[in-house]
């Protein structure tokens, strides 16, 4: 190091290259520590299983991210991502019927995980005062109760332990993260942690779209019903670059798609409550092998509840809560999350005392609308939790539930569940009382029988 960091940020995941965008302004020069060698351009990286599957932008992290990365999402589009206005380009199978193509609310940025991760990658690491420590693993914190004055580092060269002091810590290394461990070491309470776990697994595999719908092709989306005692089974299909479509298929225990090529058809035919996505698959080429996933598990520590914190250290992103995949709201929690930690820097001041208490604190705000969300479904599917949902678990989901069927035929409250979702709105908002009294009153269009794909679509398709 030619000079002492004036931060280091733990992870060189989405978050974590967030975290140093946004303190390179205030700190100075950061160093990103990463177990891993972060790949040039678009390729896998190994710390990111999940990134096989489909990833959606809602836009309340596309605008976050645009104003931590500006440029980020013209070079997403320029690579062939797609933007698609949310619920026109959406069809989409709710638990309580097929949701209606209202006019633009919000938007979604769709593309592969490997595009997404090497536009931010670029535009972060272009910033000199950034650098990356790679093939380093961390061993711990150093300080006291009180404050954090570094971190242990190990080298996985074989070169040594060593210290290195910063007057901030920032760890975003996702599920992996030891910081509850960390935090009892240093003589600190372990944070209070809830997982729902509903035994999800995923299997996807890209596709070379029919020829006319390559440039341009709705989100598909069949919902599986978590309320029924029984597994629940789903599947998106996605619009990503170079004309190719990411289709996942997803069930909870009991209900699991399986590795086999063969059985991918099959099951999103037969397993699925409509077949839409199999007859769209007839008319489109596999390219891959499936790739299967079961790390779906939604669980968050609750580290703003701490009675005390110590000065210095931070956590941020999937470190503080993970999401199952199927909701989309991973990215764009990281994304809110890291403009948290720079709003917190610029309000409080960099290096005053309480900074990383308030950082930590306002973190949790957009955590705390996406995890409601997340839970409020994965609760109810067998096995999720040892106790089962409780009693406001299951108020919670009746009132989300009669939103989500007014929702299919009222155009108002599907823009404003739609708000939520992009985290563009607090989840409160689906308590003002003009959304109560629509809920009561219920849908004022009757169910659709069919998915709303359009003439042009289907011809596009391959289905007429």
């Amino acid at each position: 190091m030619s000079e002492r960091p004036g931060a280091v940020v733990l992870g060189g995941s989405l978050a974590g290259l967030l975290a140093a965008r946004v303190l390179a302004g205030r700190a100075g020069r950061v160093t990103v520590v990463e177990r891993d060698t972060l790949p040039d351009g678009p390729r896998p990286r190994r710390g990111v299983p999940q990134a096989r599957h489909v990833h959606q932008l809602w836009s309340g992290g596309a605008r976050a991210l645009e104003a931590l990365l500006p440029g980020l999402t013209s070079r997403l589009l320029a690579g062939g991502a797609h933007r698609l206005p949310v619920t026109t380009d959406m069809v989409a199978l709710s638990p309580h019927g097929w949701f209606r193509r209202w006019d633009e609310s919000q938007f979604m940025l769709l593309c592969t995980r490997d595009l997404l991760d090497a536009t931010v990658r670029e535009l972060v690491l272009a910033d000199r005062r950034i650098e990356v420590a790679g093939r380093t693993e961390v061993l711990g914190l150093t300080g006291t109760r009180t404050a954090v004055t570094g971190v242990r580092l190990r080298p996985l060269d074989g070169s040594g332990a060593y210290t290195l002091a910063a007057p901030l810590v920032v760890d975003a290394t996702g599920l992996a993260s030891r910081a509850p461990h960390w935090l009892t070491a240093l003589g600190l309470p372990a944070p209070a942690v809830r997982e729902v776990d509903a035994g999800f697994a995923y299997a996807t595999r890209l596709h070379r779209a029919p020829e006319g719908a390559q440039e341009r092709f709705p989100v598909v989306n069949v919902q599986p019903v978590p309320s029924t005692g029984r597994p629940g089974r789903g599947g998106v299909l996605m619009p990503v670059e170079n004309g190719h479509w990411l289709v996942t298929l997803y069930g909870t225990r009991g209900g699991e798609p399986t590795t086999d090529p063969g059985d991918f058809m099959r099951y999103a035919r037969e397993e699925l409550r409509h077949p839409v996505i199999a007859e769209l698959l007839e008319h489109a080429e596999p390219l891959t092998d499936i790739a299967y996933s079961r790390s779906t598990v939604n669980r968050r520590h609750f580290y703003e509840r701490l009675p005390v914190w110590p000065e210095n250290f931070v956590v941020l992103g999937d470190a503080v809560a993970a999401f199952n995949p199927v909701y989309g709201q991973g990215m764009s929690v990281a994304a809110r999350g890291a403009t948290a930690l720079g709003g917190a820097v610029r309000e409080h001041g960099w290096g005053r005392p309480g900074l990383a208490r308030r950082a930590q604190r306002a973190i949790a705000r957009p955590v705390a609308a996406a995890w409601a969300l997340a839970i409020g479904q994965d609760v109810f599917y067998p096995g999720a939790t040892e106790a089962g949902p409780g009693r406001r678990d299951r108020l919670l989901a009746a009132y989300v539930g009669r939103l989500m069927y007014t929702a299919t035929g009222n155009g108002r409250v599907a823009r404003r569940v739609t708000d939520v979702m992009s985290l563009e709105r607090r989840a409160e908002s689906l308590l003002a009382p003009d959304i109560l009294l629509a809920a009561a009153m219920g849908p004022l269009r009757p169910p659709l029988g069919m998915p709303p794909l359009t003439t042009e679509e289907r011809k596009a398709a391959g289905l007429l």
